[in-house]
């Protein structure tokens, strides 16, 4: 099989319930160090990348921004070609923190907007200078809910200070709690998705609620240390079988599996190569009994549990989804 010419390569979008698109396939940021991630998005763009998704916590904002800024100036691309999502870090959900911290993280990337703003999580922190704010008691949190924090969001988005806002690592009831609320219907939930937690009920509830949904960290974050012991998705025999039929690694069928889902996949890596392989998937498309056996490898494993917030009041994990 030869590969498409990823430079040439359309990548398609998915449509929000605005009206504003979102390139299905972007580069995931989280845990990228501030060494390397610059150049990591300066490979992506030259391969073909538009969608990049980054987050306040991930302290690698600046670099990134640096990274556009000079691709902008090398006259690849322009900044309308490009599709940015930031998140609100936890310890800002005080409503009147909201609009501070945004255009802190804009002025940090050398922005104008956002084209999508999350709330990262539904868990709020104690506010200070510290990201992970803790106390003799463990982690210290904020008495703000949420929904609180959308009203806020709803009004940077009016600034035209976003383009579109929506929620990270939010479940089904808390989702409906923003719809009962809010005057804006969130236009993106992204959650953990892959081959082994597939989220099937929670992206049916969130289609039905015309919201669309992002998968972080689709290969199950392998490199992330807490989660070395987990079973690794990417050596699955049954991702590398369905690889040989299309002539594609276990990592690119993972990524095919959630575009065939309608589902946006964000996969990480400051690797150029492997920037390139994640990229190189729109030239095949998964059968639909392909896609069923990806679908039994499902047992519902989270790996990212965020245990150590669990005594939160509105921690998001102990409902069904």
């Amino acid at each position: 099989m030869v590969p498409v010419s990823v430079k040439m390569t359309t990548v398609p979008k998915v449509k929000f319930n605005n009206g504003q698109e979102i390139p299905v396939l972007g580069l995931g940021t989280w845990e990228s160090t501030k060494g390397d991630i610059k150049q990591a998005v300066m490979d992506a763009i030259d391969v073909g990348y538009r969608h990049f998704d980054c987050a306040h916590v991930h302290s690698n904002q600046k670099q990134i921004g640096e990274a556009i800024t000079a691709k902008i100036s090398e006259g690849v691309i322009t900044r309308t070609d490009l599709f940015i999502t930031s998140k609100l870090w936890n310890t800002y959900h005080r409503p009147g923190s909201v609009e501070h911290i945004l255009k802190s993280d804009l002025q940090e990337m050398n922005l104008e907007y956002f084209d999508l703003y999350l709330i990262h999580w539904p868990v709020g922190f104690k506010e200070g200078d510290a990201l992970f704010p803790i106390g003799p008691n463990g982690f210290e949190y904020s008495d703000y809910d949420y929904t609180e924090t959308w009203t806020a969001m709803e009004e940077v988005c009016k600034k035209g200070l976003v383009k579109s806002i929506g929620l990270s690592n939010f479940n089904k009831r808390q989702i409906e709690r923003i719809l009962e609320m809010g005057k804006i219907t969130p236009v993106n939930n992204q959650v953990e998705c892959h081959p082994y937690f597939n989220q099937k009920k929670l992206i049916e509830f969130c289609k039905s609620k015309q919201m669309s949904v992002t998968a972080h960290s689709p290969f199950g974050s392998p490199g992330y240390e807490p989660f070395k012991n987990n079973k690794r998705i990417l050596d699955d025999p049954t991702l590398k079988e369905i690889g040989k039929k299309y002539g594609k690694t276990a990592a690119q069928i993972a990524i095919r599996y959630q575009i065939e889902r309608g589902v946006i996949v964000i996969p990480k890596s400051t690797n150029k190569e492997r920037i390139k392989e994640n990229f190189n998937v729109f030239d095949f498309s998964l059968s639909p009994e392909d896609v069923g056996l990806i679908d039994a490898l499902n047992t519902n494993q989270r790996y990212g549990t965020s245990d150590v917030v669990r005594s939160h009041k509105f921690y998001p994990f102990s409902d069904e989804y």
